[in-house]
């Protein structure tokens, strides 16, 4: 009988409190290789989500939501997962270039995504 083979899961803890976590699916853009915890905008004309960059200049320069699960869209647009509300760890989170901790909590707390 062969030896058993042992493997650790590590679960992306994303959750900080009690806050009530709205999930919901969206698109992702084609192109993308996401971990969970990416904070996404949505580009206006395909309502497909990217994640946030400040210099954007199509809508999704303004965080909107945070992706729940791991993402690879190289093959094409997808599915994922989404935290529409809830309280986040800042240290799980992707920020986009020009983002920072603070811009993404000024931006996301009136939607009710609290960053601890």
């Amino acid at each position: 009988m062969a030896n058993p083979i042992r493997s650790t899961y590590v679960p992306v803890q994303l959750a900080a409190g009690h806050f009530p976590v709205v999930m919901e699916s969206v698109v992702i853009a084609q192109g993308m290789v996401l971990a969970a915890g990416a904070v996404l905008g949505k580009v206006t004309a395909s309502d497909e989500y990217v994640l946030s960059l400040a210099a954007a200049e199509d809508g999704s320069e303004t965080p909107d939501v945070i992706l729940a699960e791991a993402v690879d869209t190289t093959e094409g647009a997808a599915p994922a997962p989404v935290m529409l509300t809830g309280e986040v760890l800042a240290a799980q989170l992707t920020l986009g270039a020009g983002h920072t901790i603070a811009s993404v909590k000024a931006a996301l707390r009136p939607l009710s995504l609290f960053i601890r």
